[in-house]
């Protein structure tokens, strides 16, 4: 099955024409290498690769006489070069780089401080609704390519837990991160119980008999690995009592059912985590669609109850989206207070119907499945 990608190569190659130097960042397996090999490379590194790692060995011998488009595959392994590819690009005008990255945290920490001004990421996710022609499909395996291609449910599960248990035992220790495997897995399946809720530190901590810094450390390895999503809580300025800790979110909805042991639409229909399942796997796509930064992203909550998943701001505008797995969603309290208190030009309600309809002439139902790679703004 050929799956177009069309829009995040013409976001990417937006982004190539810009800087000299491209990240492209996400989850290992994710589609990264995939993606770029459908641009035109000249010269191909794969750190993965012993016999590539062995000309990187000297590097600036191997690099410097090159020219055109240069891919750098799994770049964390190898944070030294990232000195030597500012050099390259400010004496070799001939050279463009396309860096592809499994681990953000570290990787913009390393290039900021030696690339700035001269580097642009792209942060790519798994499939996307408008990409693929089985919305149900998507949602129960996630949007790993393998997963959701896989010929069966039972299939897609069986390579989740291999992903998975790789992830833990292999690429976090490649990282420099030194938790046991069994510890950082106890602690991600305690965690999928959070998902969709607002994040208590203290109560992790206390059932997982580690200090809340601890779990914060763990948190941030997960996140910073594509893992997990923390949404921090946006502080209005209104005479009302908010809600200030993150939410926290599963990033791929196959890897979220995994730990909740769902390996079907069936189970997953009649499983008590079926709301928060759909918001989360919305949440993701929407976030992708309206193409901002990922931390100008946040939730809305009052401790009276009023609330709102998606917050961003966009052309001086205050806009929103609620999440509602729903035949047909009505206008409700919370929906009136957070359009004044929070002066939204516009609430958009995401459902899993197929119709979208008006329920104010600020807010509107959409569909999931009509949602594309560019959000469009009314």
């Amino acid at each position: 099955m050929f799956i177009n990608r069309n829009e995040d190569i013409r976001r990417l190659s937006r982004l190539m024409r810009l800087f000299p130097v491209t990240a492209i960042l996400g989850a290992r397996q994710c589609g990264k290498t995939t993606l770029a090999k459908l641009l035109k490379t000249d010269h191909y590194f794969d750190l993965e690769n012993p016999r590539d790692l062995a000309r990187l060995e000297t590097p600036q011998l191997t690099l410097e006489k090159l020219s055109g488009l240069i891919v750098i595959d799994e770049i964390q392994r190898t944070p030294d070069l990232f000195p030597l590819i500012r050099h390259l690009v400010d004496t070799q005008p001939q050279q463009r780089y396309l860096i592809l990255g499994s681990a953000s945290r570290d990787l913009i920490r390393q290039s900021s401080e030696t690339l700035a001004g001269r580097i642009g990421y792209y942060h790519l996710g798994g499939l996307a609704p408008h990409e693929i022609d089985d919305m149900n499909r998507l949602w129960t395996r996630g949007g790993y390519p393998k997963a959701f291609l896989a010929q069966s449910d039972a299939d897609s599960f069986t390579w989740l837990e291999q992903y998975i248990a790789t992830f833990m035992e292999r690429d976090i220790p490649q990282l420099g991160i030194k938790i046991p495997a069994q510890t950082l897995r106890r602690f991600w399946t305690m965690l999928s119980h959070y998902h969709g809720q607002i994040i208590n530190y203290s109560e992790l901590a206390t059932s997982f008999g580690i200090s809340d810094m601890t779990v914060r450390k763990y948190i941030d390895i997960l996140t910073g690995t594509f893992m997990v999503r923390t949404l921090p809580a946006w502080f209005a300025n209104v005479s009302k009592r908010l809600v200030k800790r993150p939410k926290l979110y599963f990033r791929d909805s196959g890897i979220f059912h995994y730990f909740m042991t769902i390996s079907s639409l069936e189970q997953l229909q009649s499983n008590p985590k079926l709301g928060a399942s759909w918001e989360g796997f919305a949440l993701e796509n929407v976030c992708r669609a309206v193409a901002k930064p990922e931390e100008e992203f946040y939730f809305w909550r009052t401790h009276a109850g009023a609330e709102l998943d998606l917050f961003w701001q966009h052309n001086g505008k205050n806009w929103g989206v609620e999440f509602k797995y729903a035949d047909a969603p009505r206008r409700s309290r919370s929906m009136s207070s957070v359009l004044d208190d929070l002066n939204l030009e516009h609430l958009w309600v995401v459902y899993p119907g197929m119709q979208p309809y008006a329920l104010d002439e600020k807010i509107t139902v959409l569909p999931m499945a009509g949602i594309g790679s560019n959000w469009k703004y009314v």
